[in-house]
């Protein structure tokens, strides 16, 4: 029943959308002043069949239905109700779903929202969104239905891949589609006020709204990628340049530019053209994540489908909205280059203006390490694999220069600053190279090096700490997000500097010394659990220090799919963690055990949710910048 409930909502759905795509355009050419009611009670009715689609897929997962294929192919009747659940979006075509929830709320919510923005702003805006909306539907009814009927009807279903059972895994892709889907409303908007002439720092003070809720969201999701990754995968690490992660981090490079622009076009009439390129640029991206995911041409843990029917609609659709988008760009908007050559060169705009640069050249060398691999194999059949030392080479050095603009940019005013002011901020990077040296000299190798990279970083820290809590807390939102992105870089670096690793063979009963202490593998231990059985490892390690650390990693045996898995126990403080995972050799006694002791992890994850309330302490401050 829920089956065809879910269904039949979906079709409603998609009539909804020609239906309200006439009643607005007639709506466009009526003189009233505000929006006919109908328009808003259709676009409710449609986010309403969307939400109960959404909710028939859900108890079809929670009564483990296995006449719907979706369920069967995702589920198991063994499995927890908390990842019965969470395996409704964990799987291609409940995302998809998903997708279109978003995008049917985030549209309601504009409406809603907008009552003091122009008629035909807004109407224009639901009629692009529509265009996204029904391609979506369309998507989900001809290659990804959902709601597919089994028959004869299965006893048991296949189940969830066992690494997707796990609670930040479970959170991490409602969170990350507000970000991702959250820009295709940013997306209607510009290419509605490029068509209306709107884009004016009216305009900019409506958008930057919608612009800060998808880059808090994107970035909380990717945060909690981050750490999913982290414990569940066993690399012991918080990033690891897979081409997935990659798909969500271009996006916000073009959304935190974004985001940056806007704030220059609430003062003055400048950079409307790069704004709207910017505006586009985000939503495409998102887009072209979701082809890469779901086309089978992306080989990671992360992908939901290898279908190319799929990608080659998602392609088409993609092509659509890059031709449609950018024709209306070239038709309909006038640039004002003179505000663009008024921009002085010591002032805040320009400081934004480099600093979008540096984002764009990352942007570019994420783009490239990812797709390059892809054209290459069609090209000439070759299969590489692009890895961290090429995006920390090409990124790393750049780096400097970005985060020294970064520090100088809030010390400057708007429209102009003068040179002889800001003479006091070069004590500030003088003491920064000298701490910076101070520190790493005793803790590491390569200091000169180090000390080069680690200086602007400390320099960031400095400038936005005095910011935040000498000059009584001004600008607060624009410090404590400058000031987190601080401590994220510290943290990073100096992870990645102090990180120790061991990898070796042992077995039960042995010890293995190495250069700051010991680990002893104690013993083994089964225990079953509803759908997986594990053997745990009890080790114990002593540091030179004399300090003792009792660590407990698994082998998990999943009954449905059977699949061993390895989970690692990670004991964390605030000055680092300690990280232990294992695996079985195979017709071997020994286990392969990875040990790391990972600084400062803690404060990466810390620093990102203090990045996302400055973006959230900015969206309910109306007025927080003079």
């Amino acid at each position: 029943m829920a089956n065809q409930i879910g269904y039949y909502s979906l079709i409603l759905g998609l009539a909804l959308s020609f239906i309200l795509s006439a009643v607005s355009i007639k709506d466009f050419y009526n003189n009233n002043q505000g929006i006919n009611q109908k328009v808003l009670s259709l676009s409710f009715l449609q986010f309403f069949f969307v939400i109960i689609s959404f909710l028939s897929l859900i108890l079809s997962f929670v009564n483990s239905d296995f006449s719907n294929e979706t369920v069967f192919n995702n589920s198991h009747t063994t499995k927890p109700l908390f990842y019965k659940i969470s395996g409704t979006w964990g799987n291609h075509e409940g995302s998809l779903l998903l997708w279109l929830l978003v995008l049917t709320l985030f549209i309601f919510l504009f409406l809603i929202k907008s009552n003091e923005q122009p008629k035909k702003y807004r109407i224009l805006t639901l009629l692009f969104q529509q265009v996204i909306i029904i391609g979506f539907f369309l998507f989900l009814l001809k290659t990804s239905n959902p709601f597919n009927y089994l028959f004869p009807i299965p006893k048991e279903g296949l189940g969830l891949n066992p690494i997707l059972q796990d609670p930040a895994l479970a959170i991490h892709p409602p969170i990350l589609y507000l970000g991702y889907v959250g820009s295709s409303i940013i997306f209607s908007a510009s290419l509605s006020a490029v068509t209306q002439n709107y884009v004016s720092k009216e305009w900019a003070q409506h958008i930057k709204k919608w612009i800060l809720i998808s880059w808090i969201f994107l970035t909380l999701g990717i945060m909690l990628g981050s750490i999913w990754a982290y414990y569940e995968l066993g690399w012991g690490g918080f990033w690891f340049w897979d081409p997935v992660e990659n798909v969500s981090l271009m996006p916000w490079l073009t959304l935190t530019a974004l985001l940056h622009c806007v704030l220059v076009l609430e003062r003055r009439v400048a950079l409307t053209s790069w704004i709207i390129i910017l505006s586009i640029a985000t939503f495409i991206l998102s887009m072209c994540g979701t082809f890469l995911v779901r086309s089978g041409i992306l080989n990671s843990v992360h992908t939901f489908a290898n279908d190319p029917e799929r990608g080659i609609f998602i392609l088409i659709f993609l092509f659509v909205l890059i031709f449609l988008s950018l024709g209306i760009f070239f038709l309909f908007h006038k640039e004002n280059n003179k505000n663009l050559d008024k921009i002085f060169w010591l002032s805040k705009e320009a400081s934004i203006l480099i600093n979008n640069w540096f984002l764009m050249y990352f942007l570019s060398v994420v783009l490239i390490g990812t797709t390059y691999p892809i054209f290459l194999d069609v090209i000439s059949a070759q299969k590489i694999s692009v890895g961290p030392p090429f995006y920390h080479k090409l990124i790393v050095p750049f780096l400097i220069p970005f985060l020294v603009f970064m520090s100088l940019g809030p010390k400057l005013n708007w429209i102009k600053s003068k040179v002889e002011n800001k003479f006091s901020l070069i004590i500030f990077f003088i003491i920064s190279i000298f701490l910076s040296f101070f520190i790493l000299r005793k803790l590491t190798p390569g200091v000169l090096f180090n000390t080069v990279l680690i200086s602007p970083a400390f320099y960031l820290f400095f400038i936005t700490a005095k910011d935040l809590f000498i000059k009584k807390f001004k600008n607060l939102p624009q410090s404590i997000a400058h000031f987190s992105f601080s401590m994220l870089l510290l943290s990073i670096l100096f992870n990645s500097i102090l990180s120790l690793e061991i990898i070796t063979n042992i077995k039960v009963g042995e010890k293995y010394n190495f250069d700051k202490g010991q680990i002893f593998f104690q013993k083994l231990e089964k225990n079953k659990n509803s759908n997986y059985n594990s053997v745990i490892g009890h080790f114990k390690i002593n540091n030179n220090k004399g300090k003792i650390i009792y660590l407990k990693p698994e082998l998990r045996i999943y009954n449905q799919p059977v699949t061993i898995t390895s989970e690692a126990d990670i004991k964390t403080t605030l000055l680092a963690d300690t990280f232990l995972v294992m695996n079985l050799v195979k017709g071997k006694e020994y286990f392969n055990i990875r040990y790391q002791v990972k600084p400062f992890m803690i404060w990466i994850w810390i620093s990102v949710l203090l990045l996302s309330l400055g973006g959230l302490m900015s969206l309910l401050k109306k007025k927080y910048e003079k």
